[in-house]
């Protein structure tokens, strides 16, 4: 069965950017478009309050809504609605199970939106396997579409497995045909610290391996994916004001995140959550061992 793309609806700005860089995505991949809002019963003190029936209502409106300003863009795809009971983190990682992304609406430059509170993006993360993306509202283009595809980002740490997170970068850029750029930000090993006369020569000497960790971390990718032009960048430095600063005029942000159960949420290095906070192009988070 095609995986699907789900994006969650809250009737929000950000969940109406969402819905159409969701259908974006769905149309680049050729597979159907779920559109999902989750009620929450008995509803939140942070919600206004409420009838049953108004609630359903309203959220019937905010569905059909986003559906027909996808219509609009994307008429001939396959787009569903559905409306469910229950607290939307958990409905929107039960939704995600059989879909190859999710994508949520992000406030950036701050606290997730949440689907009205600020908890439900992060504990959708960590309630999913599955790639999420968050992305933030159209404020200067508008609902216009972009006439083509910016540079994929993403970030790599040589040190740790990154097949999930790779594979994920090289299809997005197959798929849009555009370039790929790898980035990652390494230091000197502590030990230099205490070196009072560090040579120069010794750092670049670093500088040079670390490219070629990458590079070979790279090769199979650029193997597989003949037609990405893939790029690498290695700094000294850390990775994540990197990657902000890279992500404007980007067309996505990559980032990965371990796969640890906490109670207290996803849990996402400096990296990610810089990243997260404070990147202007959608940011796609993956989930790795």
């Amino acid at each position: 069965m095609k995986h699907h793309v789900t994006v969650g609806i809250d009737g929000s700005l950000e969940s109406r950017a969402a819905a159409i860089w969701g259908a974006r995505e769905a149309s680049l991949r050729e597979v159907p478009l779920r559109l999902v809002h989750a009620v929450e019963w008995p509803m939140s003190p942070a919600i206004p309050r409420l009838g049953r029936e108004s609630a359903d209502r309203w959220a019937d409106e905010a569905l059909t809504e986003a559906s027909e300003a996808v219509r609009r863009r994307y008429p001939g795809l396959e787009i569903t609605i559905r409306c469910l009971s229950g607290r939307p983190a958990a409905a929107l990682a039960a939704e995600a199970t059989d879909a190859g992304l999710l994508v949520l609406g992000s406030r950036g430059l701050g606290s997730l939106v949440g689907f009205f509170v600020g908890s439900v993006g992060m504990s959708t993360l960590a309630a999913t396997e599955t790639p999420v993306a968050l992305v933030r509202p159209l404020r200067e283009t508008g609902d216009t579409e972009p006439a083509g595809y910016g540079e994929i980002v993403v970030g790599v740490d040589i040190h740790e497995a990154a097949d999930k997170l790779l594979s994920f970068a090289f299809e997005e850029a197959a798929r849009r045909k555009c370039a790929l750029r790898a980035v990652h930000g390494w230091k000197l090993p502590p030990a230099y610290e205490y070196i009072p006369f560090f040579d120069p020569d010794n750092e670049r000497d670093i500088g040079r391996s670390v490219t070629q960790m990458l590079d070979d971390m790279l090769k199979p990718w650029r193997d597989e994916f003949p037609s990405v032009r893939a790029d690498s960048q290695a700094f000294m430095g850390p990775a994540g004001s990197r990657l902000v600063q890279a992500s404007v005029g980007a067309d996505l942000v990559i980032v990965g995140r371990h796969l640890r159960r906490s109670p207290l949420g996803a849990h996402l290095g400096p990296v990610a959550h810089a990243v997260l906070h404070h990147a202007t192009a959608p940011v796609a988070v993956i989930a790795h061992d």
